[in-house]
């Protein structure tokens, strides 16, 4: 998935300490005089979440976006503002994603990218952790540099492949979780936690999240609607399933979700000329996006899976156009809306591959046909 200076080769997001809430949000569109002025919003909805992070200079945006997800999710539920760690997702990821590549001899995808339901199958498999439990060690930087680690592990399983013995040694997959113990650390057994002890697994059940609650909606016509399907995209090495839902009834969802205070974690196209982030916004001003031509530019290789960020409220233009608030991963440094997008409305139904929410977010008519 997209890393920070992925596609944006124009800037270079610098850390600074400014982070930004969805309240702190607010008051700042109300500054609008020194902006441009076609860049004008009204936030009409924005949901409590938490920090603005950075991803940096690895690909990570699958985890980080849907960490960012789950954290609004435990504020939604009463949980409070947590820090989730990050990285134990990844080095959980990398874990089952080579056992995987190993079984189908190098012939399925392995690398950095993933999805907002690989962490949601995390979750249920393997527990979370705090950030102050499992930060990782700084590698040349205080912020994620994953190069040389995603090239070590994919050199390493595709050595495995290779198999110059003709037999696996039963000690491969401890080598590799050494190479991941070397650049992202140990993975602690327990920790401290409000002064008592716990696992990863205890942590988690304790949060209160129940992993089957959440479901991804598309909509795609080479596979039928009201039906769940393997989305065909290459960062899908768990080969995980989405809804399938027309496209006017897939932006229902999300206008209802963000009406009811829920939020959706967006995996979408950010190769588009029209995504500015400099400028904070991302648009297509034409064409008017049907059905047709959502799966044609699909189809074509047009929209692809590229980058995923968190849907956390609603704006308007100066003109009443509708635009959704997207918080990204690529920190908040000099960035016009310290860390945050507007996307059109147009932008979101032509270039979204999918988006994942609460089931409790659908609008009830929707959930009866899906049988949620």
């Amino acid at each position: 998935m997209t890393m920070k200076n992925h596609h944006t080769d124009r800037m270079i997001v610098a850390l600074a300490g400014l982070l930004i809430t969805g309240a702190g949000l607010l008051a700042q569109q109300q500054e609008t005089s020194e902006k441009p002025q076609e860049y004008q919003f009204t936030v009409e909805k924005s949901i409590p979440v938490t920090p603005v992070k950075d991803q940096h200079r690895s690909g990570t945006c699958w985890c980080f976006a849907t960490t960012s997800f789950i954290e609004a999710e435990l504020v939604r539920t009463g949980k409070g503002e947590l820090d989730l760690s990050e990285m134990y997702y990844v080095r959980r990821a990398y874990e089952l994603k080579a056992d995987k590549y190993v079984r189908m001899h190098g012939r399925t995808n392995f690398g950095k990218g993933g999805l907002a339901m690989d962490l949601i199958r995390l979750w249920r498999e393997f527990g979370a952790l705090p950030e102050s439990a499992y930060n990782c060690p700084a590698i040349a930087d205080s912020l994620p540099v994953h190069g040389e680690m995603d090239a070590v592990l994919r050199g390493y399983v595709d050595q495995v492949i290779t198999n110059p013995d003709r037999c696996l040694s039963p000690v491969w997959k401890e080598g590799f979780k050494g190479i991941l113990d070397a650049y992202l650390g140990e993975v602690p057994e327990s920790f401290l936690w409000n002064g008592k002890e716990e696992s990863p697994r205890s942590f988690a059940d304790a949060l209160g999240l129940n992993p089957d609650d959440y479901v991804a909606i598309g909509s795609f016509t080479h596979h039928p609607f009201y039906e769940s399907f393997i989305l065909e995209v290459p960062d899908n090495w768990l080969w995980a399933s989405i809804m399938n839902l027309p496209l006017d009834e897939m932006m229902a969802v999300l206008d209802h979700a963000i009406e009811t205070g829920y939020t959706a974690c967006w995996d979408a196209d950010n190769g588009e000329a029209g995504f500015d982030w400099e400028s904070g916004v991302a648009r297509l001003p034409n064409p008017e996006i049907t059905q047709e031509l959502r799966q044609k530019w699909f189809d074509n290789y047009q929209t692809t899976d590229e980058h995923l960020m968190h849907i956390t409220g609603a704006a308007t233009d100066r003109n009443g156009n509708r635009f959704y608030l997207v918080k990204n991963s690529w920190g908040t440094g000099d960035h016009i809306y310290q860390g945050y997008l507007y996307v059109s409305e147009n932008y979101m139904r032509a270039k979204t591959i999918f988006f994942m929410v609460h089931r409790d977010a659908l609008p009830p008519a929707i959930a009866d046909r899906l049988n949620l």
